[in-house]
């Protein structure tokens, strides 16, 4: 069993998912950090479908860090589909965006974003957040939440 905290990262740009790893290396937080390349596969994932079946390998998350615009499935659409789900709807979202439009930042908090953080300087403020905040992942979502 893995002892770190599982946190998705739903980005289908490979230099935001590199700063973010590196920003969390950096910083020395231990979270067992997973990554979605678009919606669909956040979908999936979160379903425990395809290759993400085994919940022993693919653990449901204690926190999601979401981009919005993403091939397949956008992130408001997996934010959506996630906050209608029973057994994932209780998971923490940050969305993370280049986006800062108000209209996506309003449709965001009505879909039930616990945070909307807009890049490039997101990253850091999650890093701090995870480094400030050690308790915010003591209960650890199950598909019964």
């Amino acid at each position: 069993m893995n002892s770190k905290p599982v946190v998705l990262h739903v980005e289908d740009e490979w230099d935001d998912q590199f700063m973010l790893q590196r920003t969390l290396k950096k910083d020395d937080i231990a979270i067992d950090l997973r990554t979605a390349n678009h919606g669909d596969e956040a979908v999936e994932y979160l379903s425990g479908k395809g290759k993400f079946s085994d919940r022993n390998t693919h653990p449901l998350p204690a926190l999601i860090l979401m981009d919005i615009k993403m091939p397949r499935r956008s992130g408001l659409e997996v934010l959506q589909w996630l906050r209608n789900d029973s057994g994932c709807k209780r998971i923490p979202v940050i969305m993370v965006s280049s986006s800062p439009l108000q209209a996506d930042m309003n449709r965001a908090y009505e879909l039930g974003v616990n945070a909307y953080l807009i890049k490039p300087l997101a990253y850091l403020q999650v890093a701090e957040m995870l480094k400030n905040n050690p308790g915010m992942f003591e209960h650890q979502p199950t598909k019964a939440d």
